[in-house]
């Protein structure tokens, strides 16, 4: 636990749901480009061993990352919308090389790498995995999932770069913090649970009247973008 913050304070849910998201999601992005250099390499290889089992491997730290994306979009949506886009960012913008133009491009950067996470997962579980190991590198979802593994790359490096930009080495370092403020303590979650079970009717009732609301209180964009990017999960399970 910590007293007193010496750079930006990052609440423990996020940087739970965040960091276990990266995780899986550079682990994936690693197994992939290992799996295209064991059974394709058409547009080139790098020294890596020829390694069958790398396929699997991939698809295990994928449907991870599928698992936890949920939550981590229910945060980013309901919890940390004021890092995503904006009804005015399109106006910012056009304000270029101003230090608002920075922060709504940062938004930006973050909202598209959602999208390019959501792209990657719903491709790459529209996959057959007996493809690969038959040679049969032409189907329409293993093309776009090679173009979703240069597109996720690509905004993942913009992710860290606006980061950087925008608070430099100590936002980089809070939300890889493992410290927590009171208000953010574990123990509180223990705490709710266990209330939770022992009233679970009249708690349900109430936890369906917050949801009720959250949603009711998110702008229209953002409703949009959640309920698009939830349907798209939905369509990925149900393949």
């Amino acid at each position: 636990m910590m007293n007193k913050p010496s750079s930006p304070y990052q609440p423990l849910l996020l940087r739970i749901f965040h960091n276990l998201q990266g995780i899986f999601v550079i682990l994936a992005i690693l197994t992939a480009i290992w799996t295209y250099n064991t059974y394709d390499g058409r547009w080139g290889k790098i020294f890596l061993p020829h390694w069958k089992e790398i396929e699997g491997i991939h698809g295990t730290f994928g449907l991870f990352s599928l698992l936890i994306f949920p939550f981590f979009l229910l945060y980013a949506f309901h919890r940390g919308g004021k890092k995503l886009v904006q009804n005015d960012t399109l106006k910012q913008l056009k304000v270029i090389n101003k230090p608002i133009w920075w922060y709504s491009l940062h938004r930006t950067v973050n909202t598209l790498s959602i999208f390019s996470l959501t792209f990657a997962l719903f491709s790459g579980k529209m996959m057959n995995e007996k493809w690969l190991p038959k040679g049969e590198l032409n189907h329409f979802w293993y093309s776009l999932h090679l173009l979703s593994l240069i597109i996720i790359i690509f905004f993942i490096a913009l992710h860290i770069l606006m980061n950087v930009k925008i608070g430099g080495l100590p936002l980089i370092l809070s939300i890889l913090n493992y410290q927590w403020l009171e208000k953010d303590n574990p123990q509180l979650w223990l705490e709710n649970i266990k209330d939770l079970l022992l009233n679970w009717r009249t708690k349900l009732n109430v936890i369906k009247l917050f949801i009720i609301r959250e949603w009711q209180n998110l702008p229209l964009h953002f409703q949009i973008l959640e309920a698009g990017i939830f349907f798209i999960i939905l369509l990925a399970w149900l393949k």
